[in-house]
């Protein structure tokens, strides 16, 4: 089928949903939900067979609904209306949840139903269960929905309807003196990504996001106890939760220290361990080890807030990389985080910095650290383990490890055009070709669309491509086999000799410079799209327009097909 999506932004469940649909080879095209004469201007360009709205902030007008059939994708179980649905079911702890597709009508999230999907609830923030069981839910139901289409001859279910209204700061509020941590947690859970809980701090109005419980810490409740590199520790009733990023009034979200300059006031916090607490607490770099006969295995984890890389982060992390590396272990997994494992440089904290351009290049420098540490790590081999999404700079960092597995169901952004044009790092031009070859890093590099797991094994760029249930412990499998192999040590010795082949016939400086010379012109140029890019993505600015790689119903060749 011509299937358009037409929706508010290309998300990670619009782009899973793209993938998936593409791969069915139906006809895409994309269009930004941007006001209805824009909306009908694309449909009577594309004239689908079918629109899906993936995500949307707003109701499709009756002068499209009622000509085109438009599948709306709700993150509510069938019967559920509202449009804070998931946030009032994190909210309120509830046990199963869901996905329902249903056909726009004058009424919100009222039509008939054409596919649903439930699941188990866990105790999260809102904004990665959307990126883990909401999506996977999605990509279920919208498949199902749209095979039904296909029949012509299925029938769509009225069902009982119940409605939730919308959620309000009023029901999000915070009380510090009474409510426990468990409760408080509930409401920071599910206000993450967006809009937060509103509060203030030292005196100012805020938001308040990323927040992490505490398992020791306690104090008189509400009072601030201290931080811990870019996190403040407040106290409840019952104990204290860890406020990892917050949003001033008028500014942008940062990590919480950076955020509010008064937190360096705060004592601070150490972990009792080196890497690994025993107990939860905020930690955002963790480290673990398994021996297997003898055989170790080394886990580096890194929980980074939307998979953002600042300049500190960046440091601390070649730091304990570089720490982990002088274990006796055989095998380091760099396992990221439970929702990305990296997009690269930290724009917020970029656009916050005094001088931009100088951030960037500190960022980019950093980053840059870490995938040499990584690239030229002589003691062990190296995984990267990517079981969340990544994108820009952060799909490259995990090249540099010697092997790449992927959880199938990760939507991978290998470029770096859509910010502004970037050039990228991370020794892009060094990895990427042989392992592609040229034309083929040529051809990744200037395609702007997403990446799946199956896609990026099959072309080279990533090693495997692993099931998305049991991820983890299918990576842990296969790192104690890797660490216990027969032919490790020969294994280790190519590695050694790969390297010092590759730096006899162009060393990694030389790569570093090239690459680096061309981010300077984007950081310090004349050309200004990288800074204004950057500013609008972090001011989370309204989409004018559907850029043309996405909206292909715009090209000025487009004909409909007869």
């Amino acid at each position: 089928m011509r299937i358009l999506l037409l929706t508010h932004s290309f998300n990670g469940l619009t782009q899973r949903l793209y993938a998936e649909l593409a791969s069915r080879r139906h006809d895409l095209s994309i269009e930004f939900d941007i006001a209805d004469s824009v909306t009908e201007e694309a449909v009577a360009l594309f004239r689908p067979d079918l629109i899906i709205a993936p995500f949307l902030k707003r109701a499709i007008s009756e002068s499209i609904w009622s000509r085109y059939c438009c599948l709306i994708v709700h993150p509510g179980p069938a019967g559920d209306r509202g449009p804070s649905a998931l946030d009032w079911a994190v909210q309120q702890g509830v046990r199963q949840w869901g996905v329902t597709v249903l056909q726009a009508e004058a009424e919100m999230d009222a039509g008939p139903v054409w596919a649903s999907a439930l699941f188990p609830m866990r105790t999260g923030r809102k904004s990665s269960i959307y990126r883990h069981e909401i999506t996977e839910m999605a990509v279920q139901a919208v498949l199902s929905a749209v095979e039904r289409k296909l029949r012509a001859y299925y029938l769509p279910k009225r069902v009982p309807e119940e409605a939730h209204g919308l959620i309000g700061q009023a029901d999000r509020a915070i009380d510090w003196q009474h409510e426990s941590s468990a409760a408080i947690l509930a409401k920071l859970h599910a206000a993450d990504g967006f809009p937060g809980v509103a509060d203030r701090l030292f005196g100012q109005p805020c938001h308040l996001f990323d927040a992490w419980p505490e398992a020791t810490l306690k104090g008189p409740p509400g009072c601030l106890l201290g931080r811990r590199e870019t996190a403040i520790c407040r106290a409840t009733v019952d104990g204290a939760v860890w406020l990892g990023h917050i949003k001033p009034a008028g500014g942008i979200k940062l990590p919480a220290t950076l955020a509010m300059p008064d937190a360096e006031k705060l004592p601070e916090l150490p972990l009792a361990g080196l890497w690994k607490s025993p107990t939860p607490t905020w930690q955002d770099i963790s480290y673990e080890e398994a021996d297997w006969n003898g055989n170790a295995v080394g886990f580096l984890s890194f929980e980074f807030y939307n998979g953002a890389m600042s300049t500190s982060q960046c440091r601390r992390l070649t730091e304990a990389f570089r720490w982990a590396s002088s274990r006796p272990t055989r095998v380091i997994v760099l396992r990221g985080g439970s929702d990305f494992w990296s997009n690269g440089i930290h724009l917020n904290t970029i656009e916050a910095a005094e001088s931009p351009p100088d951030e960037s290049w500190a960022n980019i420098n950093a980053i840059d650290d870490l995938a040499e540490a990584i690239l030229c790590c002589e003691t062990q081999l190296t995984v990267a383990a990517v079981g969340g999404n990544a994108g820009a700079g952060g799909c490259f960092l995990a090249r540099a490890a010697d092997f790449v597995w992927v959880r199938d169901g990760v939507m991978l952004n290998p470029h770096y055009k859509n910010m502004g044009n970037l050039y990228g790092s991370e020794f892009w031009t060094y990895l990427l070709p042989p392992r592609v070859g040229e034309e083929g890093a040529r051809a990744i590099m200037r395609h702007r669309l997403p990446m799946t797991a199956p896609e990026a094994v099959r072309l080279g760029f990533y090693d495997a491509c692993l099931p998305g249930h049991g991820f983890a412990i299918d990576v842990a499998r296969r790192a104690a086999e890797l660490a216990a192999a027969s032919d490790f040590t020969q294994q280790l010795a190519a590695k050694q000799a790969r390297r010092q082949g590759d730096e006899a016939a162009k060393p990694l400086a030389d790569y570093r410079a090239e690459e680096l010379n061309e981010m300077r012109r984007n950081f310090y140029g004349f050309d200004p799209s990288y800074h204004v890019a950057r500013y609008h993505f972090v001011s989370r600015s309204a989409h004018s327009w559907t850029p043309r790689h996405l909206a292909r119903h715009r090209d000025l060749d487009w004909k409909v097909p007869a």
